[in-house]
């Protein structure tokens, strides 16, 4: 191998961003102990954010975007992996701190890595890939905070995209009812697939303006943030909990401190960038167990190589896409 293509962003001078297809060596890639030969990726909200320069994800240029990867050990330094080792990275600085996951090669510490869980292809394991990740890790923490289907229906917002679409499927395999909230009344078919008894559409759905209004729902998974956060925490039963996974409808969080000490309701934060090892390693032995997504095929919408990933970003940030696109990086 002398030079492998990439997906490369870089921000000049002035501060615009650029993202394209380039041939690299080796050298080019960042620093570590394990080279592995990438198999597949997967393209996330935050992978569109960075190589569209809508975010400011990347701390460094130019980096090769990409947050997840799945391949096969070509070389390496650390003696906890050898070559054919197949090996799964999700997060750890990829297209942040560090050349990332849209690369026929990728180099990283071997601390950032994660064996392929038994019983999962390398394949699946990107189909899941941080998407599926975080909803399994949501699911998690509610349940170690004591969420249980009679608490009453769970509200997942977002429904459509990579994280709502997982937490249906997963929530509903664990018997609870589930609630989706989406901006999109054409994919109601699409959610009831994966198992939601009810769709709710978000331009529709009013949560009033009291700080406390009735209690609706048993407990909530939610991917939007901003005011429709605000909106579900105050709607949630006692002691339901709320696992907050993303922004993408903003980052402030307008509320009170009444849900919290007049319902005992519980806001829980969800981090996969940084999960401790040992439950990391707790929810992907879940996913490829009792928690395996049962609709993975309907889930992800389409497969593609890095050729299509300027399209999949537009669409992407346009809202036009459901689910989880899975990137081909075998030459």
């Amino acid at each position: 191998m002398s030079t492998f293509r990439a997906f490369r962003i870089h921000r000049d001078d002035k501060g615009s961003v650029r993202s394209g297809i380039e041939y690299l060596s080796v050298d080019n890639l960042s620093s570590g102990e394990v080279l592995i030969r990438s198999h597949y990726s997967g393209v996330n909200y935050k992978d569109a954010l960075a190589a569209t320069g809508r975010g400011r994800i990347l701390k460094q240029f130019p980096l090769i975007g990409g947050i997840d990867v799945a391949g096969e050990v070509v070389s390496s330094d650390d003696p906890r992996f050898a070559p054919g080792d197949e090996v799964v990275v999700l997060g750890r600085g990829l297209s942040e701190t560090r050349d990332g996951g849209f690369s026929e090669y990728v180099r990283v510490p071997g601390n950032s890595i994660e064996p392929l869980p038994e019983g999962l292809s390398l394949y699946e394991s990107m189909a899941i890939g941080t998407a599926g990740f975080s909803a399994a890790l949501a699911v998690t923490l509610l349940e170690k905070n004591d969420q249980h289907p009679d608490l009453g229906p769970v509200l997942v917002t977002g429904a459509t995209g990579g994280v709502g679409s997982f937490a249906i499927d997963l929530l509903a395999g664990l018997n609870y009812e589930v609630h989706a909230l989406s901006g999109k009344p054409e994919a109601a078919n699409y959610l009831r697939q994966l198992g939601a008894r009810e769709v709710l559409d978000r331009h529709l759905l009013d949560f009033g303006t009291r700080p406390l209004e009735s209690a609706r729902w048993g407990g909530a998974v939610d991917v939007v943030g901003g005011d429709v956060l605000s909106g579900v925490i105050k709607t949630v039963r006692p002691y339901g909990n709320v696992a907050a996974v993303g922004l993408a409808g903003g980052t402030q969080l307008n509320t009170t401190v009444l849900p919290f000490i007049l319902r005992g309701v519980s806001l829980l934060g969800v981090h996969s960038v940084e999960c401790p090892a040992s439950l990391r390693h707790t929810v992907w032995g879940r996913l490829a167990g009792d928690l395996y997504p049962r609709h993975l095929d309907k889930i992800v919408s389409g497969c593609i190589t890095l050729e299509g990933l300027p399209e999949v970003f537009d669409s992407m940030l346009a809202g036009e896409l459901h689910g989880r696109m899975v990137v081909d990086l075998r030459a």
